[in-house]
């Protein structure tokens, strides 16, 4: 994987966060969602890299090989605001002070909060597979809450790091597998699945989501906050964004003034089933 990448551990202050970063041209900072790691987009950063951009992929703070501070009552620490510093100080630290983003799943939220913390960091954003936290839970339906009952359960305290941790190979095995994943990244994202302080800041992850990111979002919207980079809005047909909303555009027109986007035929994991249609699409949104 990652032919020609550097990969190395960036220290934030508050984090250690690992990054492969390669090619030449303007960056691109990729973010994985749960379960993944940086990983995940190894069939897409070669390509963006040979379009002429620089690729940055980093690890979320406590996922993969990437490391943060103890979880904290409030969930404050694993807050999409807190992972969002990580990543300006990652890209900053490579040299960075302005660049592309996109994200995808969980990684879409951090994304979605550096954009509209720090606008001027950020000059085109792409949100993959998502709605702002906010907005799923304006909604819940039974539909919602029978798709997505995950995101309550890992809101459970010690609860769910029992269950996961007594088993993660049979828990995450419906995941993924070697063939879809490559053999590579399947490996990495096993071993990180098998580490209880991984599996544990993913849950903080989902209780921050619930918590204090909710309430960000929620002072955003009073505050009359919007997105100001132009937004590109991909989803997989084969997911259940559409299922669940109709068009997601509807809704991030609430939250961009330049929002546009599309639905790729693809299953969630959009970077690992459909490389080739995620690339063309990211590639020619940056480099308008």
């Amino acid at each position: 994987m990652f032919e020609n990448f550097t990969a190395e551990t960036v220290e934030t202050g508050e984090a250690s966060v690992f990054v492969r970063h390669g090619g030449s041209g303007p960056p691109v900072l990729l973010l994985h969602g749960h379960p993944r790691t940086s990983a995940t987009w190894h069939r897409v950063a070669p390509r963006l890299a040979g379009r002429g951009f620089t690729v940055v992929c980093a690890d979320l703070r406590g996922y993969g090989r990437s490391r943060g501070p103890a979880p904290t009552a409030d969930h404050g620490a694993h807050s999409k605001r807190a992972m969002a510093g990580d990543m300006a100080a990652v890209m900053r630290a490579l040299g960075h002070e302005r660049f592309a983003l996109a994200g995808h799943d969980r990684g879409s939220y951090v994304a979605l909060r550096l954009a509209l913390d720090r606008p001027g960091l950020v000059s085109r954003v792409a949100l993959l597979d998502c709605l702002p936290i906010s907005e799923h839970l304006s909604r819940i339906t039974p539909e919602f809450a029978t798709l997505y009952w995950h995101w309550f359960f890992f809101a459970r305290p010690d609860v769910p790091e029992r269950v996961i941790n007594a088993d993660p190979d049979a828990w995450y095995a419906s995941r993924g597998d070697p063939e879809g994943m490559g053999e590579e990244n399947y490996a990495e994202w096993r071993e990180a699945m098998r580490n209880p302080r991984v599996v544990r800041a993913m849950l903080e992850d989902y209780r921050a989501g619930l918590t204090v990111d909710r309430r960000h979002e929620e002072a955003d919207r009073a505050a009359g906050r919007r997105l100001e980079p132009p937004a590109l809005v991909l989803w997989s047909v084969r997911d259940d964004l559409e299922e669940l909303y109709g068009d997601p555009l509807r809704i991030w027109r609430d939250w961009a003034a330049d929002v546009t986007g599309h639905g790729i035929d693809s299953g969630h994991h959009m970077a690992e089933e459909a490389p080739r249609e995620l690339a063309a699409a990211l590639g020619d949104f940056f480099g308008a």
